[in-house]
């Protein structure tokens, strides 16, 4: 193979082929089309950071949890419809890129796929 095809945007394969007009990959069986990754690149690469419908986060937003969050050592987990007020954003660890206080967890990171700007 001469030439580098990008990786997989589902889970960074490396391992991406072309079939006809897509690329596939064979470790998740996303398939994709070559022009629609290079944007989606882009977008990632600008530095802002979006909630969940596309708004764009800034610091001291308020915040609402879309879906229920599991937390470990707490037997309910945070509800969705939970509002969060004065968010931080952080360049955390494994895409968790908000920092907050949550009332009756304290302090965590969310995020930013899991929340909407309220």
């Amino acid at each position: 193979m001469t030439e580098n095809l990008p990786p997989c945007p589902e889970c960074s394969s490396t391992y991406a082929y072309e079939m006809g007009a897509l690329l596939i990959c064979p470790e998740c069986g996303h398939e994709w089309s070559p022009a629609s990754a290079e944007p989606a690149a882009g977008a990632a690469e600008d530095g802002v950071i979006r909630d969940s419908v596309g708004n764009v986060l800034a610091d001291g937003d308020t915040v609402t949890v879309v879906k229920s969050l599991k937390v470990k050592g707490s037997p309910s987990g945070i509800k969705a419809g939970t509002k969060v007020r004065n968010i931080r954003l952080v360049q955390g660890v494994d895409g968790h890129d908000i920092d907050c206080k949550i009332d009756g967890f304290g302090a965590m990171q969310l995020k930013s796929s899991v929340v909407r700007k309220a």
